[in-house]
């Protein structure tokens, strides 16, 4: 194989050039879609979104993206979220119910499998999750999980996991800004160098309470990890 066929490889990328072979469904923010690989967040591949804390509106940043996702066929599946989902704003968020699947694995170390089955079985368009591990391994697992489930993985995870490395194919740091701004800084996409931040007119309330979540806690944890 000779330097010009390896270069066509769709997993070979120049620095100069920001991937757009790969199948992305659209944020619903252009400006957003701008950076990202594909135009949007990627499907069959691991998203790690970065948060200072919980209510800043990561969900609403999602929301775009997942209310098309849920009318595929596929399950919208959520691990261990840290709060309830609020079914009346999913649906008025364009969210299909019926398609919606909320997992609490009864012990911490079941959090992790059942996050790695739900991306690799085929049957979700998307997977949520709120790991707090910090295990490369792990990660990787998940990575390829996405790839043959051909689902969107999206892991909710503290700001300071920012500095470790990560397998990731798509890595971005929220920050809410005055007003009802949340920057969305891009750490790491496939194909391209970071980018950002880039300002979105996104609401932000303590706890996603118009949109997603529900302001009262379930007993399960989002904060699984690995033994």
């Amino acid at each position: 194989m000779n330097l010009d066929s390896l270069l066509q490889r769709p997993d070979i990328w120049r620095g100069s050039h920001l991937n757009t072979a790969d199948e992305a469904i659209s944020s619903g923010f252009p400006e957003l879609d701008e950076h990202l690989p594909g135009g949007g967040w990627p499907r069959g591949a691991l998203t790690e979104i970065l948060m200072p804390q919980h209510g800043i509106g990561a969900l609403r940043l999602l929301m775009p993206a997942l209310a098309p996702a849920s009318h595929e066929g596929r399950w919208i599946c959520w691990v261990a979220p840290p709060y309830i989902p609020y079914a009346p704003a999913l649906l008025e968020a364009g969210v299909d119910l019926s398609r919606v699947l909320l997992v609490h694995p009864k012990a911490d170390q079941d959090g992790m499998w059942a996050v790695e089955q739900s991306l690799r079985s085929g049957t979700c368009s998307a997977v949520l999750a709120w790991p707090t591990l910090d295990d490369s391994p792990t990660l990787r697992r998940l990575q390829l999980a996405a790839e043959e489930g051909n689902a969107m993985g999206f892991l909710f995870r503290p700001r300071r996991m920012a500095a470790r490395p990560s397998p990731a194919a798509l890595r971005v740091q929220l920050q809410p800004e005055s007003g009802s701004e949340l920057s969305v800084t891009i750490l790491k996409r496939r194909g391209g160098w970071a980018r950002g931040p880039v300002h979105l007119d996104i609401p932000v309330q303590t706890h996603d309470r118009a949109l997603a979540l529900h302001p009262h806690a379930t007993a399960a944890t989002g904060d699984f990890h690995t033994q």
